[in-house]
């Protein structure tokens, strides 16, 4: 079974397993770059470290991740953003679990990019 990959202005994901219980990603972020600034109604995310050093915007409180396999949950409605302060990829991964996975549960309140 093949799952999307996709590129972002940010550098990419992979979507790892795809199920009606949870999504799992790849994240990578190329060097000094972030993701927006961002919340979701329908989920909650829980990131793993798996390379890098990766700076977590949890609710307006900045965490640093640095050991490989290291995490962070992110709940449902909170606002965050994955940003990579180095220059370095930095990779993590992403479990989605909740009522529903569609990119279009991502509500934005900052982007570099200017996307909606």
């Amino acid at each position: 079974m093949k799952y999307e990959a996709e590129t972002r202005p940010w550098g990419m994901y992979q979507v790892l397993l795809d199920s009606d219980a949870t999504k799992v990603k790849l994240i990578t972020i190329a060097p000094n770059s972030r993701l927006s600034l961002q919340s979701h109604n329908k989920r909650q995310e829980q990131w793993t470290l798996v390379k890098g050093t990766l700076t977590v915007v949890l609710d307006d409180i900045e965490y640093t991740l640095a050991a490989t396999g290291e995490s962070i949950r992110i709940p449902c409605q909170s606002k965050h953003r994955a940003w990579n302060k180095t220059d370095k990829l930095v990779e993590f991964i992403e479990v989605q679990t909740g009522q529903y996975f569609g990119e279009d549960d991502i509500i934005r309140y900052e982007d570099d990019y200017d996307r909606v």
